[in-house]
């Protein structure tokens, strides 16, 4: 049962049925889980369907421009360690206009949680391809169907050197909310990357094509064999593998800076304007 205090009165703007509903479902019920206060957590987004969440989540929020959901995250994170900073955002937001912040997240692999609501469809602008769309969808824009080779979120995420790679979808609450606890719990960069249904504007990537489609990496799985993650990365088609795929320790970006990991948080420091004086003699 869903704790109250992650709950808000304000009305939703997503079409019924969609697959956003369930992801912010697991994700009040994740928090609660983990015992964590709407005071402790921040959730950013950009633009479009997906990063509506901020705006429908008791917790701290960041709801910035289309494809700039990660530098606020950064900035937050860097200047108060002691928060979870978590993101929300579509693929289109992520992959597209922000595909190079994504990289370079990976890069630094500050403590964020990244929710990526992967529909393969640019749902807030009325449906044209995403990055992640097949080959073929027909479109309003795309009316021959679509040339490119779709992104794989997956395999560039583990082939980069993501500390935590994972894929769940919105359609299993109880998957989603567990792999959502881990990538939060994860100290370093966590990518899960969702398999979310828009319901008006793809009719093939529905619930029953993914339901018909999905299988669970086996609890044997070996997490922190990276070539054996990336083989089953680039499986999609009949068969798409859920869980997470890839999970390691690695240094994070605020270990390597000594100001920031040790001590308080930038945010907690005092500062005296005046500490500045000792530099004021370069300028004369």
């Amino acid at each position: 049962m869903l704790n109250t205090k992650f709950e808000t009165a304000k009305e939703t703007a997503w079409c019924p049925g969609c697959g956003d509903f369930g992801i912010l479902n697991a994700l009040k019920e994740a928090l609660n889980e983990l015992a964590l206060n709407p005071h402790e957590v921040v959730i950013c987004s950009g633009i479009g369907q997906a990063a509506k969440v901020p705006q429908y989540i008791n917790t701290n929020g960041f709801n910035g421009l289309h494809g700039r959901a990660l530098p606020p995250a950064t900035g937050i994170k860097i200047v108060n360690k002691n928060l979870k900073v978590i993101i929300n955002s579509g693929e289109g937001d992520t992959y597209g206009e922000g595909g190079n912040h994504f990289i370079h997240t990976i890069r630094r692999n500050l403590d964020i949680a990244h929710f990526v609501h992967d529909n393969q469809i640019y749902g807030l602008t009325k449906g044209q391809a995403s990055p992640t769309t097949n080959i073929g969808f027909r479109t309003g824009v795309q009316t021959n169907g679509v040339i490119l080779e779709p992104l794989n979120p997956i395999a560039l995420a583990i082939s980069m050197g993501a500390s935590f790679v994972a894929r769940s979808f919105s359609g299993d609450a109880e998957h989603l909310k567990e792999v959502m606890k881990a990538a939060i719990n994860h100290k370093g960069y966590a990518l899960v990357d969702i398999l979310q249904p828009c319901v008006s504007f793809n009719k093939i990537n529905t619930f029953k094509y993914y339901k018909d489609r999905v299988y669970y990496l086996p609890e044997e799985f070996d997490r922190t064999d990276r070539e054996e993650a990336f083989k089953r990365s680039l499986e999609w088609g009949d068969r798409i593998p859920l869980g997470i795929f890839y999970q390691v320790e690695k240094t994070t970006y605020i270990d390597c800076i000594d100001y920031l990991n040790n001590g308080p948080a930038l945010v907690d420091k005092e500062l005296n304007p005046m500490d500045a004086e000792k530099f004021m003699d370069d300028f004369k």
